[in-house]
């Protein structure tokens, strides 16, 4: 009969506890290249999120919404907007179809099904708004998948963010706020050379 692991000497608890820990890190532990490839995408997003973006992107979002898709830090500003009216997926699907383009040939047809699935498929968990015809031609696309297979969606998608959230977005609290934070910054910075410049001033003054 077994009389407990009291009765073991503790050296030999302490092997087995050690040989437990490495098998649980080794199990958790993610493939090399995913855990790299995820940790630059975390660092990445992390430092834009960080920065306040300054008074020159922010006019220039204004301009179209195309300076906001091709600003590291437009994309996250304006996913943080879409997370606010509960419509982020548009964003996640339209990074996807860029970073699906840029798949390899091998890896295509694996990519493909699981955009679809996530996005466009019947029951997807993230399911963005196309309509029917759109539907039928990229699930038929995605069988013979290639690097173009979803340019239909991701245009629908794109026209629908531009006509509707982006509108919204420019009038949002997120951007006045933006906008004032700048404002401030920069009267701030007036006030502060306005300062220096009078503090030179006595200073040159004084020694005449």
């Amino acid at each position: 009969m077994c009389k407990g692991l009291a009765t073991l000497p503790a050296t030999c608890l302490k092997s087995a506890k050690d040989i437990k820990h490495k098998i649980s890190f080794l199990l958790q532990k993610p493939e090399p290249q995913a855990a790299d490839q995820k940790q630059m995408k975390e660092k990445s997003t992390t430092a834009a999120a960080k920065r306040v973006p300054n008074r020159a992107e922010v006019e220039k979002w204004k301009e179209s919404f195309s300076h906001v898709l091709n600003s590291e830090m437009g994309r996250t500003v304006f996913t943080s907007f879409l997370k606010s009216e509960f419509s982020e997926e548009n964003m996640d699907f339209w990074m996807a179809c860029e970073d699906y383009k840029k798949t390899a040939p091998t890896k295509l047809a694996t990519r493909a099904k699981q955009i679809y699935q996530k996005y466009i498929g019947a029951e997807a968990p993230n399911e963005v708004n196309l309509d029917a015809a759109t539907r039928e031609k990229t699930r038929q696309n995605v069988e013979n998948a290639c690097p173009s297979c979803f340019d239909d969606a991701q245009k629908m998608i794109y026209t629908l963010m531009e006509k509707d959230s982006y509108r919204r977005f420019l009038k949002s609290k997120l951007i006045q706020d933006l906008c004032q934070q700048q404002s401030n910054t920069a009267q701030e910075k007036k006030e502060k050379r306005s300062c220096d410049m009078a503090d030179s001033s006595q200073v040159l003054a004084g020694g005449a």
